[in-house]
């Protein structure tokens, strides 16, 4: 993984905003000829983007994905299961502001349960997103490459176990399974971003619990995590770990502070977080008394993924410059909160302003090397 040697590398979460037909091909559930070859379009199209924008380290946009996990029901046996109820803004407490946030209701709900052993049906699928992308990828210019993939703890977050007698047994089989998925990332030449939100957004899926008593549920989910991606270098694998991606008020966040030790044993060498939003800005202060482990890199986000502001380039450098100040400037990627287009046909932020916005990333990263430097 590159390292920001000589000036600070810039990157983002995941997802990015899809072209219009590929939404609607991907919310009708369509497979075929048609979509394969939208989304063919549409990730030659987002890499353009990314580069232009003076990105350092893209990726495909996840523009062949619904959304960042419910598409391994597709690939994996054993999700038949009764779906979740529809989600809606998770803000029961606040009616007015769920009657608001409405609008922004991902259209995508079913969130089967696992009824059946887990195993691969469909392997060719991620083969195919590997070559897409790597075609896509090549020659683009950029300084690395990365693909992401949901870590087994977020798989059972959102698809709920109704088969394997414990929490642990499905876990560890999701990582027996997954861990194909990640081997061939890495073998492709790509870095493996795990998505983890489980690690943070599980804590308000047990109302009342302890957070002793969270952090061993979500030490072993890193267990998990770190069985699926044994003996795969530690240097080509990344993790991002979020509070969500809605506008709601995150006033029952768990505390960065509070989960920090135990993401660290993550054996990725990089862990992506939010830290640019009102409720998280304010914790580059926990890396005074947090020890980075060696050889680790921290990507904290510094533009808002759910916000319409247009970041100032000075203000995007001042919270970099704080993150290096407490890290160490090559252990710091300037990143983002959380990914712009986490669901097909949920658009929180104007596609137009998504890339001005992620400009002002790489400005702003410009300004800092410029003071780091």
């Amino acid at each position: 993984m590159q390292r920001s040697t000589g000036r600070i590398l810039t990157t983002h979460t995941g997802s990015l905003p899809r072209p219009p037909r590929v939404v609607e091909l991907l919310i009708a559930h369509k497979h075929g000829s048609e979509l394969d070859a939208a989304v063919g379009e549409a990730v030659a199209g987002v890499v353009a983007k990314q580069i232009e924008a003076g990105l350092d380290v893209i990726n495909d946009g996840e523009q062949g994905r619904a959304d960042y996990t419910v598409h391994v029901v597709d690939r994996l046996t054993g999700f038949e299961g009764q779906s979740d109820a529809p989600r809606g803004t998770g803000e029961p407490e606040f009616p007015e502001l769920a009657q608001l946030l409405s609008q922004f209701a991902s259209p995508l709900q079913h969130r089967p349960a696992c009824s059946g052993p887990v195993k691969w049906k469909d392997f060719a699928a991620v083969e195919a997103d590997i070559a897409r992308a790597r075609a896509a990828l090549q020659g683009a210019g950029a300084a690395e490459y990365f693909m992401t993939s949901p870590s087994p703890g977020q798989i059972a977050r959102y698809l709920k176990n109704a088969y394997y007698k414990t929490v642990e047994e499905y876990l560890f089989t999701l990582a027996d399974v997954m861990a194909r998925e990640y081997r061939a990332i890495v073998d492709a030449g790509f870095v493996l971003q795990l998505d983890c939100p489980d690690l943070a957004m599980s804590y308000n899926l047990y109302p009342g619990i302890s957070i002793g008593d969270y952090r061993k549920t979500i030490a072993l989910n890193v267990e998990a995590l770190n069985a699926a991606v044994k003996g795969l270098p530690a240097d080509r694998m990344r993790m991002h770990v979020c509070w969500g991606s809605t506008l709601g008020p995150h006033h029952n966040d768990v505390p960065l502070k509070d989960i920090a030790d135990i993401v660290l044993k993550g054996r990725p060498q990089a862990v992506s977080f939010p830290a640019a939003n009102p409720r998280h800005g304010h914790e580059w202060k926990i890396w005074r008394d947090v020890k980075l482990p060696d050889g680790k890199i921290v990507i904290p986000g510094v533009i808002d993924s759910t916000s319409n502001f247009v970041e100032h380039p000075e203000l995007v450098a001042d919270r970099i410059v704080q993150y290096a100040g407490v890290a160490g400037r090559e252990n710091v990627i300037a990143g983002v909160d959380c990914g712009f287009g986490t669901f097909a046909g949920r658009m929180q932020v104007d596609t137009k302003i998504v890339w001005m916005k992620l400009a002002a990333l790489a400005e702003g990263a410009r300004l800092a090397s410029k003071q780091l430097w």
